[in-house]
């Protein structure tokens, strides 16, 4: 059906602009881009064409990489992503005016679009309306699911760093990242976040946003994800890659990188994306309009199953929280004990309301209930 709507919607094949494209994500997370490209042009695909194998142009002129392949440390998904993405339209009316280059780039933000053009088919999956009810028994096997596929990333703090102890002190200033839960390359920095025992201020950028997706265009120049402010150095930075070996450089105490925890995303990091079924990838459609007056604050950890449904719900409302990392061996189980009487994660404090809840299915129906346009939030049954 997929390879008959690009047959269709290629129409004339005298004019690039007529191109169609589809991507297909497999659990392997190998990432296939299959456009359909005149046979005049197909020389303008010559980059893909390598020794190495990664290109194949196939006799009906459909070619297929598969992009996670050939990407090196730190190179996430490149730029012919792009041609499916936010800026189809315009890339599209560019592609009649000059060549475009379809070698890949580093560029950690265009897995957005990748997930942009995916999130229709995931959300026929996952039920469209996160507000809807849910089947709790489901939720929580497949976010476990996703849970094994990141093991054993993000679940406890690195030794040298709970080795500090009380030495250790929190930046002076909280570290900011712009990111949203489904994306595999921000998952790796919040497993990094996690692992380093950092907090951070988190601002949810879902597809669709309203608020904290212009704040990256301002500041960085592009809207690429995740994005990191550090106010203490004056740093900010977009690359996951980049990002997670800053944070390791600045605040790491002298640990080492953990291995797999980059490399490993091209080959498990979709995995609770597409599990999930892209839930934390897209703006609530009845999401407030209205900012809190103060941000929320989740105690979690990167891969912890009941946590992560939390999260989701959060960026689909694109709330911005301050997010406590409680992993294993964290300085800041404590200070969750005192407050909650337990060190179960996730534990939600709303300051605007003086609401404190450590329950998933309670913490996701308060927030629709609370942040929603519409008070139509259900039970998670």
């Amino acid at each position: 059906n997929i390879w008959r709507l690009v047959e269709h919607a290629g129409g004339s094949h005298n004019h690039l602009t007529k191109m169609a494209a589809c991507a297909s994500l497999s659990l392997s997370s190998t990432l296939l881009i299959s456009c359909r490209i005149p046979g005049s042009d197909l020389n303008k695909l010559n980059p893909w064409r390598n020794p190495s194998g990664l290109g194949k142009v196939c006799p009906n002129r459909i070619v297929l990489v598969p992009l996670a392949a050939g990407l090196g440390e730190g190179r996430d998904v490149g730029h012919a992503v792009d041609l499916v993405g936010d800026s189809e339209n315009s890339l599209a009316d560019d592609m009649g005016k000059k060549e475009i280059e379809l070698t890949p780039t580093s560029a950690t933000g265009q897995v957005g679009s990748v997930l942009s053009f995916l999130c229709p088919l995931l959300k026929l999956v996952g039920g469209g309306d996160p507000s809807a009810p849910r089947n709790a028994f489901l939720e929580e096997v497949m976010s476990g699911v996703a849970t094994i596929a990141r093991l054993p990333w993000g679940s406890k703090v690195l030794p040298e760093i709970t080795a500090s102890g009380k030495d250790r002190k929190q930046p002076h200033k909280a570290l900011q990242l712009f990111e949203f839960e489904a994306c595999p390359f921000c998952r790796r920095v919040r497993e990094a976040l996690t692992e380093l025992d950092l907090e951070v201020e988190i601002y949810p950028c879902p597809k669709g946003s309203i608020r904290h997706r212009h704040i990256v265009r301002k500041t960085g120049g592009k809207d690429q994800f995740p994005f990191l402010v550090d106010p203490n150095s004056g740093v900010s930075m977009y690359e996951s890659g980049d990002i997670v070996n800053y944070l390791f450089k600045t605040y790491g105490e002298g640990s080492a990188l953990p291995l797999g925890l980059l490399e490993s995303t091209f080959f498990t990091g979709w995995v609770p994306t597409i599990i999930r079924a892209g839930r934390g990838m897209t703006l609530w459609e009845r999401a407030s309009p209205e900012q809190p007056q103060k941000k929320l604050e989740l105690f979690s950890y990167e891969n912890n199953q009941f946590a992560r449904i939390v999260r989701e719900a959060i960026c689909e409302l694109e709330l911005p929280y301050v997010l406590h990392n409680v992993g294993i061996g964290s300085s800041n189980t404590t200070k969750l004990h005192q407050l909650s009487g337990s060190t179960n994660v996730p534990f939600l404090v709303d300051p605007n309301t003086g609401v404190h809840l450590g329950n998933y299915q309670e913490i996701i129906l308060y927030l629709f209930k609370t942040y929603g346009s519409s008070s139509t939030a259900h039970n998670v049954i």
